[in-house]
């Protein structure tokens, strides 16, 4: 189990997005990040969670509300609609330090399911959403040689998917939609940060995962984390080899904030299942170069974004 050794550097004056703040991994980060001194806009697609998750923060770090560390904004990864509104309204703010692509589907539909761009649910919210996002931000990312962390799953080297049909028109199935989702989010980061760099663009593109995180194990927070009896047990049971949700969110803000990362890497518990965060060794198909080209394309096909990496180039260039 993680312990206290590990902590993030002092954050003061440094501002990071998470998406997908409103409970789990993206909460607990959110916590680690402000205790660290940062500033942070928490976003999810459903206004009193969010709502609710700020004030459970500001209840369990009271500090966050006397300096006023923590904003809010409505994001919705699965719409278009959303993700360009709230990009917008980031771009507006100026630079970024960070982002956190941390929202996400679990437990997908048992039936395939479109959302209003036609794409498939759990494809669009788990990946395209953060592909556009990332581009959207990439300026303001640049501008303060900031990060983005994509959140994989050890789930990637269990199953040797090769996303070919990525939206799954055929073949559906929820746990396939599932691990065809993360190993399309890993390998975009790892693609990422070998396009920025090879455009040099100061930002770095890392990919980290939560090990066997599980909220039965997470403390009860109004709001946040209310597993039942039963979740409980279940996941009591399986104590030696899981960890709460505030362990597993530390290799996702120690790969986004702390100073012994870099881009490209791979981070999670030291265990792989739990444990504190180290650098580990991702799955085979996510560094496939191929794969990674073949993804990349789809998303942009979806998405209509364009990833702007000359403009990034030069608002580092001008900043300096």
């Amino acid at each position: 189990m993680s312990g206290p050794e590990w902590h993030l550097p002092d954050l003061t004056g440094r501002t990071y997005l998470v998406t997908g703040s409103n409970a789990g991994l993206g909460y607990f980060s959110c916590e680690h990040l402000v205790r660290a001194g940062a500033d942070v806009i928490m976003s999810a697609r459903n206004p009193a969670r969010l709502a609710a998750a700020r004030a459970a923060l500001f209840r369990r770090v009271p500090e966050a509300a006397d300096r006023d560390a923590v904003e809010s904004l409505m994001l919705d990864t699965s719409n278009s609609g959303s993700l360009r509104a709230a990009a917008a309204t980031l771009r507006s703010r100026g630079a970024l330090d960070g982002v956190l692509l941390n929202a996400g589907i679990v437990h997908a539909p048992k039936q395939r399911t479109l959302t209003r761009d036609g794409n498939e649910l759990v494809f669009a919210t788990n990946v395209l959403g953060h592909f556009a996002l990332a581009g959207e931000l990439l300026p303001a990312l640049a501008a303060a040689g900031g990060r983005m962390v994509w959140v994989g799953s050890m789930s990637t080297s269990m199953w040797k998917y090769d996303p070919v049909d990525p939206q799954l028109s055929e073949g559906y199935t929820p746990w396939r939609a599932y691990v065809q989702s993360k190993i399309a989010t890993s390998s975009l980061g790892f693609e990422a940060d070998r396009r920025l760099r090879d455009a040099g663009v100061a930002v770095a593109s890392v990919v980290a995962h939560p090990g066997y995180s599980t909220s039965g194990r997470t403390a009860g927070i109004r709001g946040v984390n209310s597993p039942s009896r039963m979740t409980r047990f279940a996941d009591n049971i399986q104590a030696p080899i899981t960890q709460s949700k505030e362990f597993g969110a530390q290799p996702l803000v120690h790969a986004l904030a702390a100073p012994d990362v870099d881009g490209g890497e791979y981070w999670g518990p030291r265990g792989v299942l739990r444990g504190e965060p180290r650098r580990g060794s991702a799955s085979r198909v996510t560094q496939n170069r191929e794969v990674a080209a073949r993804i990349w394309d789809a998303c942009e096909h979806a998405t209509g974004v364009a990833w702007p990496f000359a403009k990034a180039a030069r608002t580092k260039r001008l900043r300096r």
